[in-house]
């Protein structure tokens, strides 16, 4: 792998640079990369090898190590223009870091795949063959190759161009990018989002039960409870326990989809039941089944499950663009649950429950409340991003091989606290950089495995909620 990309080490040259980046063996005239080179070349195949927490696919392994390998040809090539002309290393050198780096990344490839294979087994998942370690170096090496491909022409057109009219072109782009491409795309998926919330699925029924939201004498209309709403109600192995959900287009504002929520509750018993579950949704109004199935077998049927929706979009675009609506929504719907509840001559014990984003949100609202309102009396967090919520007199769902749990910034120079994972596969040693890389790819494979696993949990969420009584 090392040696077949060698030739793009001498973009440099080709580019103006002064420093030559290969050389030929008088003997045989092959070209062999350049010390610097092979050493940069076999961290960056040690680095996209090191152990992950989810199984991987081969193209999804490929493109990692083509893309560190692509990058560190950039950092070899940018430190040889920064710092000149060196002596040439002598080519019997050369061959032996090319070799031994050879060596090294087929070493790290070979137990790249023996990790994966112990994490499928772990997870149910069927296990690869070695032809899984040749698909990855193909793919690494042609995207490494595009990439540097497409470095070369980048470096070429701006040196036609010349510093100045770069600098002012890079500056056009960025600002075309953020002023014009960045809010077209984003109203473009706003729209999306909003379809695919409306959008009606004929595999979903209308609840006919009186305990249910969208039933024909609830308050709240059927279609307007959205995709995760009309999915939430129709659930349950028990259609006589409570499940009361109000959607985005349920009510214009906050307080009134919270009001409506209330009202949606009285109607329905919610309040004689002894338990009020108050689920938090995440980003795109998801309320996870497995959770509430598990609740309603935990406490035999006699509780019910509220949810308001406050976005439509992924929990990761809520996150980063909308987090404060998350929280005012927890915040206003458990103490509204909370004050209605007081308000009964045997108050219903209230337990707070959120994933993920939903965990954040609530957190906020169950310390607040937890010490002032003994009808609060617990809360269980579900995969809960890692330093996000305050675990104080609440229970902790957390898979270690959960990549939400564990990234952070902060895992680039210290390790993840995992006290609080329950483990559920072969979890990698912390190393310092590595971790966060493998972590961060792992981010995009966390809910595509199956419960107990990832990003993925089960009724346990349910079956974990206290009794305070």
């Amino acid at each position: 792998m090392i040696g077949s990309i060698a030739g793009v080490d001498a973009v440099g040259r080709r580019s103006g640079a002064r420093t030559v980046d290969t050389a030929s063996s008088p003997s045989t005239g092959s070209r062999v990369p350049r010390i610097g080179t092979s050493v940069a070349l076999t961290a960056a195949v040690m680095v996209s090898s090191a152990p992950s927490l989810l199984p991987r696919p081969a193209a999804t392994q490929a493109v990692l190590t083509g893309v560190l390998m692509a990058s560190a040809l950039a950092v070899v090539w940018s430190a040889r223009r920064a710092l000149g002309s060196r002596k040439l290393d002598r080519v019997r050198l050369r061959a032996w870091a090319a070799g031994a780096g050879t060596l090294t990344a087929i070493a790290s490839s070979v137990a790249n795949l023996r990790w994966q294979n112990r994490l499928r087994a772990a997870m149910d998942v069927d296990t690869v063959q070695w032809w899984y370690a040749l698909d990855v170096a193909a793919g690494a090496i042609c995207v490494a190759l595009l990439l540097c491909g497409l470095g070369r022409a980048a470096t070429r057109i701006g040196g036609a161009l010349g510093g100045h009219r770069s600098v002012i072109l890079i500056a056009i782009a960025g600002l075309m990018a953020y002023f014009v491409a960045a809010p077209a795309v984003w109203s473009a998926m706003s729209t999306s989002f909003s379809a695919s919330n409306s959008a009606l699925d004929d595999a979903v029924t209308t609840p006919s039960s009186t305990t249910r939201s969208g039933a024909p004498d609830s308050l709240v209309p059927w279609r307007t409870l959205g995709r995760e709403g009309r999915k939430f109600v129709s659930g349950g192995l028990d259609l006589e326990t409570v499940r009361i959900y109000v959607g985005l287009d349920s009510a214009p504002a906050l307080d009134r989809r919270v009001a409506l929520a209330v009202a949606d509750m009285d109607r329905a018993g919610a309040f004689e039941r002894s338990v009020v579950v108050v689920a938090i949704p995440t980003g795109s109004g998801w309320v996870d089944e497995n959770a509430v199935i598990g609740a309603e077998s935990r406490f035999g049927g006699d509780v019910a499950t509220v949810a308001v929706q406050y976005s439509n979009k992924p929990s990761w675009a809520t996150f980063l663009f909308a987090e404060d609506d998350a929280r005012r929504s927890a915040n206003a719907m458990v103490r509204a649950v909370a004050t209605r509840a007081a308000s009964e001559s045997t108050p219903p014990d209230v337990i707070v429950y959120g994933q993920s984003l939903g965990a954040v949100a609530g957190s906020d609202a169950y310390v607040s409340l937890e010490r002032s309102d003994p009808s609060v009396c617990g809360a269980v967090w579900a995969g809960p991003p890692a330093g996000a919520v305050n675990a104080e007199g609440s229970t902790i769902v957390a898979n270690s091989s959960d990549p939400v749990v564990r990234w952070s910034a902060e895992l680039l120079w210290s390790p993840p606290d995992t006290s609080i994972t329950r483990p559920d596969a072969p979890t990698p040693m912390w190393l310092p950089l590595v971790s966060f890389v493998q972590t961060s790819v792992d981010l995009a494979a966390a809910l595509d495995v199956d419960a107990g696993h990832g990003h993925r949990y089960g009724t346990d969420q349910g079956t974990n909620m206290p009794r305070c009584r």
